[in-house]
């Protein structure tokens, strides 16, 4: 299952907070991505925020995921979790 995670900041980091914890959130992030918990990731362009594609098997198990990330420890990000699969009506079009 896939689960698209879309984050938005909601605290702004002022100067002095992001640096000891921009830190810890790439390599915490890259980590995440290396474990194959997250399949792909984008910075989003309408806000201040990323979008996580995340393998997951629930949304539950996607939000204890980036749960541990300090970003949203801190209270700064925010995500809603959006469960995806394939488009199943697709097959409608596949003729027996």
């Amino acid at each position: 299952m896939k689960v698209f995670a879309i984050g938005s900041i909601i605290k702004p980091l002022t100067l002095e907070q992001a640096k000891p914890i921009m830190a810890k959130e790439v390599p915490d992030t890259l980590q995440l991505y290396l474990d194959g918990k997250i399949e792909q990731f984008w910075h989003r362009k309408d806000r201040e925020g990323v979008i996580f594609l995340i393998n997951a098997e629930s949304a539950d198990q996607a939000k204890a995921t980036l749960a541990k990330l300090p970003l949203v420890e801190g209270g700064f990000l925010s995500f809603e979790y959006v469960l995806v699969g394939p488009l199943a009506p697709l097959g409608r079009l596949i003729q027996s």
